[in-house]
Parts: C-alpha cells; structure tokens; sequence
C-alpha cells in the first residue's frame, strides 16, 4: 500500500511539474489568433435582426508587462427577422480594430478596440465601431492557446447605433 502511494505521489509531482513548464502564451510574445465570431443583436439592432455569425483575426503584440497592443479584422453576418415589405435580407461587414488587451490575472484579460465597420452592400454606410470585452486564455501547448472572450459591441453612423454582445472563440498561434 506504501508503494502505491508513493508511486501516485511521485507521478503527481511530475505531471505537475509538466504543467507548469508550459510557457504562458497569454502574456508573452506575439501571436496570431483566428477565431469564429457570434454576434447576439440587442435594441432596436436586436428587434429587426436575428443572430450574426463569422470569422475573424486578431493579432497581439506585447508592449508591456500584462498589455498587449491588438489589431483585428473579420467578417460578420446578419441576417434580418422577416421584414413586412422587403421579406428576409441578409448583411455582411467588415470590421477592423485595433486596440489593447491587459492581463488582470494569469490568462484573464479585459480590452477595447476602436475601429471602423465597413458593409458588403452597395451604398452601405461605413460605422465607427467600439468594443470593451472581457475574456480568458487557455494555454493548450507550449506555442499556443484557446481564447474565450466576450464583448459589448456598437457600430455608429447617422445618428444610429447598432449594437450586440458579441463571443469569440479562437486559437491562438505563437509567433
């Protein structure tokens, strides 16, 4: 019984130890993140369109301890509820960011990103964009990492914002 316990003792503190000579990729180096977006549509922007799906990347650069300077662009699309004239219509857009991320605590970070929404559609409007989020990262392998984060997003022009609470789930490469 002795030997049992000293053998399950000695395998843990080798599989504890292998985990924490991972490198923590959430704040260290640069990296590049692709990720697949969802967007949930609130106010007025939520009465008329249903969820919004897509893609994105988002690259970080360390500057300082904990704060890493971000850029991103994607591809978002929404399509509307059924409209009483025009029926169901779907709209794309692409929006780029640049912006910051600081790591609070070992893998959670709180950001923001300011930026411009581009639309698809001919005579589309281009929006400033803005996003504060949250969110964590899960170091996976010594170069890499998987991102959960989480955002209020707006997009204004004329007057109008259009806004949704946006997730993001993405793998991010160790450059």
């Amino acid at each position: 019984m002795k030997k049992v316990f000293l053998l399950t003792a000695i395998a843990g503190i080798f599989a504890f130890s292998s985990v924490k000579a991972q490198k923590d990729v959430a704040m260290t180096g640069p990296k590049l993140g692709i990720g697949a977006e969802f967007a949930f549509p609130i106010g007025d922007f939520g009465d008329v369109t249903k969820l919004g799906y897509g893609g994105s990347l988002l690259y970080q650069h360390p500057v300082a301890t904990n704060l890493n300077l971000t850029g991103s662009a994607g591809f978002i699309n929404f399509q509307s509820k059924d409209l009483p004239i025009v029926g169901k219509v779907n709209s794309g857009y692409i929006p780029v960011k640049a912006g910051a991320r600081y790591f609070v605590a070992e893998n959670f970070f709180i950001g923001g990103e300011l930026g411009a929404a581009f639309g698809t559609k001919s005579g589309s409007k281009t929006a400033f964009a803005y996003s504060p989020g949250i969110g964590i990262d899960f170091p996976v392998s010594d170069g890499g990492s998987i991102e959960l984060g989480g955002r209020y997003e707006g997009w204004s022009a004329n007057s109008h914002t259009n806004s949704f609470i946006g997730l993001r789930l993405a793998y991010n490469f160790g450059l």
